[in-house]
């Protein structure tokens, strides 16, 4: 399979699930409520517990090794799956005592991610931490669950298999959003449910019930699906031997990274769990719309490129990587820059599907527009990381983390000491700081790591999105204000389906705008995206990125 039909393959998956996942997050709100509830910040807490425990062990770790890991193992007589055996029966045993130990551990992680206030103060009161605790129980076992995704996943991956890991998400929404209506019709709304002291047994069963439960099937969807990676499972607990040693290896390094990245996570939690009016849902949330466009599009993109440069780095190609690595920032760039302003223009609108009220919009909205100032440069750092873990070089990646944690902390502290109303505000212009240090610091090492990459076009390419999308997203923010989505009581902001329209008419005006300036200019990034796309449609004939093996001008 070629990078631009895989590329549209997962797009496309990715792009279902985050509109479902979007749902989710609505339907959630219209449950629990958003910003200023208490109950949505708890349960918020509880909720990422699973996955910060999870990405401490394994996170990145599966992702960046593996692939070239199975890439190498399928050289071998039997397609690499004695390897891949031994991989999931050493993964499903160690995540199985993970999720038990983290279980029985809840009580203390809480306390770790959260500030408590007590009866008083900025923080979490004594009725959250006990909630949260009561929820983290019920959303421990997902550490299990996230494991058997992950560790299929990457299996699919390395195979070109990238379907049914880029489509089980949407059987987990389908679920949680079943799940979801099902505890509205039982106890309620928002209104209702904002309250900590509401939160009886029932409660708080059901929701964890639902939120696991969507978790568990997107696993499954592997395990059924898990004939069409050509490899057959037998159980198998004799883990010395091809190559894991070698994995051993280069995950250490990776292990680090993954180390500072959740001790940088605690940091961050805690600040943030003494926002006031805007609290860790609020922040969640935000983070999941900024996300949105680079899930769709950096993370679509990077897989595909990855598996490929994996192969070019199996074979010395080092021209083949520089070359993909121009594409896909190229490519990555017209996307997210546009991506950036349409979100930005639409964002108080938009909050309106989360929150009833105006003052709370404007607080989500201020968290959205201090994420996206660094998007362009995220989704960038995301593409350059893959290509160190392409080439095996996890050490590199490991010595800036250090550098990179002392300087989120330096900004995390800087927002602790805002306001109640503004933490979470400075907590996310602390991300998007770091993020853009970062991304700078990145480009110069991929530099000396596989020599020049052609850094001049990129920037040229980047400078031309940013002109065509500055008047694309003043037409847009110009439509947003004439239908009323920038004051309160306005059609934008009355009620859903005056933010809905609002948000998709001006997200149109912008895209139109955006890329008839591409079409006219004759962009070739543009014209190489809708190539993919049109092959896509076609069955993917023909629809294809640019072919490596040349060095980028």
């Amino acid at each position: 399979m070629n990078a631009g039909r895989a590329s549209a393959i997962i797009a496309s998956g990715t792009m279902v699930s985050r509109v479902l996942g979007f749902v989710k997050m609505v339907v959630l709100a219209a449950a629990i409520g958003q910003s200023g509830s208490a109950a949505a910040e708890t349960f918020g807490l509880a909720n990422q517990l699973p996955n910060n425990v999870y990405a401490l062990v394994a996170g990145g770790v599966m992702s960046a090794v593996l692939v070239p890991q199975i890439v190498r193992a399928s050289k071998a007589a039997d397609g690499g799956e004695s390897y891949v055996s031994k991989i999931l029966t050493l993964g499903g045993t160690v995540f199985l005592l993970l999720a038990a130990i983290a279980t029985v551990a809840a009580p203390w992680l809480v306390q770790l991610y959260a500030v408590s206030a007590g009866d008083g103060g900025l923080g979490f009161t004594n009725e959250q931490m006990a909630l949260a605790t009561a929820l983290a129980y019920w959303c421990m076992p997902q550490i299990l669950f996230y494991a058997i995704y992950t560790l299929l996943g990457e299996i699919y991956n390395a195979r070109g298999q990238f379907g049914p890991y880029t489509w089980a998400p949407v059987v987990n929404n389908v679920v949680s959003i079943a799940g979801l209506g099902a505890f509205i019709l039982l106890f309620g709304g928002e209104r209702v449910n904002r309250a900590v002291q509401v939160w009886d047994a029932d409660r708080i069963a059901i929701l964890g019930i639902v939120t696991t439960a969507g978790v568990a099937v997107q696993a499954l969807v592997l395990v059924l699906f898990f004939r069409k990676t050509g490899m057959r499972f037998r159980l198998d607990f004799g883990w010395r031997g091809v190559g894991l040693r070698a994995t051993g290896k280069a995950a250490l390094w990776l292990f680090g990274i993954v180390i500072i990245g959740q001790i940088k996570g605690v940091v961050q939690s805690r600040v943030a769990s003494m926002g006031e009016v805007a609290n860790i849902a609020t922040m969640q949330n935000s983070w999941f719309v900024f996300s949105l466009p680079h899930s769709i599009i950096a993370v679509s993109i990077a897989i595909a490129y990855f598996t490929r440069m994996s192969h070019h780095a199996s074979e010395s190609n080092m021209a083949g990587i520089r070359t993909d690595l121009s594409s896909a920032l190229r490519g990555v760039g017209m996307l997210t820059t546009i991506s950036a302003f349409a979100v930005a223009v639409i964002a108080v609108p938009f909050a309106r599907l989360l929150d009833p009220e105006f003052e709370l919009m404007l607080a989500m909205a201020q968290v959205i527009w201090a994420f996206l100032i660094c998007l362009v440069a995220f989704s960038a750092e995301y593409v350059i990381q893959r290509v160190f873990f392409a080439l095996g070089d996890t050490r590199t990646p490991f010595f800036y983390a250090c550098f990179g944690m002392f300087v989120t902390f330096a900004l995390l502290w800087a927002a602790s000491t805002l306001p109640g109303e503004w933490i979470i505000v400075g907590t996310a212009l602390a991300v998007s700081g770091a993020n853009l240090i970062s991304c700078s610091i990145w480009l110069i090492l991929v530099r000396r790591k596989i020599g020049p990459f052609g850094f001049k076009l990129i920037a040229l390419r980047h400078l031309q999105y940013l002109a065509f999308a500055l008047p694309a997203a003043a037409a847009g923010a110009a439509t947003v204000w004439a239908m009323g989505g920038y004051r309160p009581g306005g059609f934008g902001t009355l009620n859903f389906a005056g933010a809905i329209t609002t948000s998709l008419t001006a997200g149109v005006v912008i895209a139109v705008i955006y890329f008839g300036l591409l079409y006219l200019t004759r962009n070739p990034d543009f014209r190489a995206t809708v190539a993919i796309v049109v092959g896509k449609l076609r069955g993917g004939r023909g629809g294809g990125l640019p072919p490596t093996g040349t060095d980028p001008a």
